[in-house]
């Protein structure tokens, strides 16, 4: 939701610039011993036929996406499964979540 409009000619800048709220929570929950989760909007698509899992708690249902944490996301890079992507930050987030 936009929260304020920062305005070119007050702000000497070259156009305007509209800042948007964004949503922070914080749960206090034991550090995993691989390190904190950090969401930042990543999602795992599985392309196979069958759905996939990991062994470690996510299952990933063919082509829907699963919003994963960094930490994982990155873990599914590592794989080098051509059948599991896990696009770049969106910075946005709608609920969900692993780990």
């Amino acid at each position: 939701m936009p929260y304020r409009l920062l305005d070119a000619e007050t702000y000497e800048i070259d156009e305007d610039i509209l800042l948007e709220s964004i949503e922070v929570l914080a749960i206090k929950d034991p550090m995993p011993s691989d390190g904190a989760c950090v969401f930042t909007g990543r999602v795992a698509f599985w392309l196979g036929k069958e759905p996939f899992d990991d062994g470690k708690g996510h299952v990933l249902l063919p082509e829907v996406p699963l919003a994963v944490c960094d930490k994982t996301a990155g873990a599914f890079e590592r794989m080098n499964n051509p059948l599991l992507r896990a696009p770049a930050s969106t910075w946005h987030y709608a609920g969900g979540g692993c780990c």
